[in-house]
């Protein structure tokens, strides 16, 4: 019985969290058709509907890697370079294979694009398993064994790219251009990769609500002790979590040179990784894990796509420089709120003694300081000291709780 009402609890859990994400790609929605001066939301809606679906369907493929390596307890920063050096590969494989009709813009041929595509698919699959080795026999933590191939995998990439440039075509080069109309539709068309992340989509979801797999993974990230201890190879699930994300950051890695018509393995993807955890922790998964959805995380693709969206049009002019500070301070927001939905702690108090002060000032002075670049100074100041006097009655507050909670404890 107890068993049962867990799972509906948690069910309850996941629904409030989409119900609520939902929601707030709505308010989004609205403010960005408020503030922006051009309403691009309601004049030319179809255009824009298109771009948020195919960045979405682009994110969100290899967002769902890494959404399953945090329900299963661990953590993947390799996502960008993974992308990056996916990407690579495909062009590589493609020079090779069709050494004459790439550098001249000609149609590389449908078996060419497959057996690249299967290429990469080969190396991801082999990059996940170097992850899972390297985690559960040589024994690092998580962080750092991606951490690792985060630095690497883009020097590799470019030392591969210089060196079969300079072979096929008899000059160096840090990049390869592809011009192959039909590799390009892979991107360039909203369908494809939008039906590319739905089926992935729906595949991640089977395995992780209607299999023992799924099943598995979500108590390896709730408790990887007890897991081991009740006979499960915990090490088997590690090497499938980690492949999974890296092959999907491998296809990721095809679509986006699809999409730039360039291999370029200095920038290509990179970020990518904090973009990819930011939508799944904002979707509702835990990074002590054992708690996410696919569902959430899709949600959370769209949510974050929808803010960056945002973003540009309303600031227009420089809204790169702002976007990661946005978006990092979405990411507080929603890991704060998801924290407080899980049930940490009833009486949480997020302003407690001189620490929490001096987190007073800090969010006052950032509001204050962000608000004066966007508005102006006049607004800097009144939105600083505006969040100051609301934090301070919160923290007030907080203490008279927490007074009053240890009274009536005394008492009893």
């Amino acid at each position: 019985m107890s068993a049962v009402s867990s799972k509906l609890s948690a069910l309850a859990r996941s629904n409030h969290n989409e119900l609520g994400l939902l929601a707030a790609i709505i308010v989004v929605f609205a403010l960005t058709a408020a503030f922006d001066s051009r309403h691009t939301y309601v004049r030319n809606p179809k255009p824009v509907a298109v771009d948020i679906v195919r960045q979405t369907a682009m994110l969100g493929i290899f967002a769902l890697g890494s959404a399953i390596v945090i329900i299963a307890g661990g953590i993947d920063l390799s996502s960008g370079s993974m992308i990056a050096f996916g990407g690579t590969t495909c062009a590589t494989l493609m020079l090779l294979l069709a050494p004459e009709a790439l550098p001249k813009n000609k149609p590389v041929g449908v078996e060419v694009i497959s057996l690249a595509i299967a290429g990469t698919l080969a190396v991801g699959f082999l990059i996940g398993s170097l992850h899972a080795w390297l985690i559960t026999t040589v024994g690092l933590p998580p962080f750092i064994a991606t951490l690792a191939t985060l630095v690497g995998l883009r020097s590799l990439g470019r030392v591969i790219i210089e060196n079969v440039t300079g072979a096929v075509l008899g000059s160096k080069s840090t990049q390869i251009q592809i011009y192959d109309r039909q590799f390009r539709y892979l991107a360039t068309s909203v369908w494809v990769p939008a039906v590319l992340f739905l089926v992935l989509a729906v595949a991640a979801w089977l395995l992780l609500s209607r299999t023992v797999v799924g099943r598995h993974l979500y108590a390896l990230g709730g408790n990887e002790q007890a897991t081991r201890l009740s006979g499960i190879r915990t090490d088997r699930l590690k090497w499938l979590a980690y492949c999974i994300s890296a092959m999907l950051s491998s296809v990721a890695g095809v679509v986006f040179i699809a999409d730039q018509s360039v291999a370029d393995p200095q920038t290509l993807g990179r970020g990518y990784e904090l973009n990819a955890i930011a939508a799944a922790v904002v979707g509702g998964c835990s990074l002590q894990g054992g708690v996410g959805t696919i569902p959430g995380t899709v949600l959370g693709c769209l949510f974050l796509r929808m803010v960056i969206d945002g973003i540009a049009k309303v600031i227009k002019a420089g809204a790169d420089v702002y976007e990661g500070l946005i978006v990092g301070m979405v990411v507080v927001v929603a890991v704060a709120l998801n924290q407080l939905r899980l049930g940490a702690s009833g009486q949480k108090r997020f302003f407690a003694g001189a620490l929490g002060g001096v987190a007073v000032l800090n969010l006052a002075l950032l509001t204050g300081v962000l608000t004066a670049l966007l508005g102006g100074q006049t607004a800097g100041g009144l939105a600083a000291v505006g969040l100051f006097v609301l934090l301070a009655l919160v923290k007030f507050f907080e203490g008279r709780g927490e007074r009053a909670s240890a009274a009536s404890r005394e008492t009893i």
